[in-house]
């Protein structure tokens, strides 16, 4: 009784037993995102699809953002500049 407790706890919480049909579990927003942007970077319409659909859109899109600004900062710190002028920079904006 206790086992079948704990895979409908799992389940529920993204845990172990949380695997869809097939034995796969769901994506979540970050791997989404990562996909998405990789996609989009290599120009890969079918993947840009598929990642876009694992996901809510407006999980994407904070998973994106997130992404984003992980980013800057890694690249910021990488080039002991701010992060302001790096993503100014990675825009081809002027620096302030």
């Amino acid at each position: 009784m206790w086992g079948r407790v704990r895979r409908i706890g799992g389940t529920a919480t993204g845990g172990p037993g949380a695997a869809g049909a097939g034995g796969r579990r769901p994506h979540n927003l970050f791997e989404a995102a990562a996909a998405y942007v990789s996609a989009c970077a290599e120009d890969d319409q079918d993947r840009i699809d598929e990642a876009a659909g694992w996901v809510s859109p407006e999980a994407l899109s904070f998973g994106v953002t997130e992404l984003a600004c992980r980013a800057v900062v890694a690249l910021a710190r990488e080039r002991d500049e701010s992060p302001g002028t790096v993503a100014r920079a990675l825009l081809g904006l002027p620096a302030v």
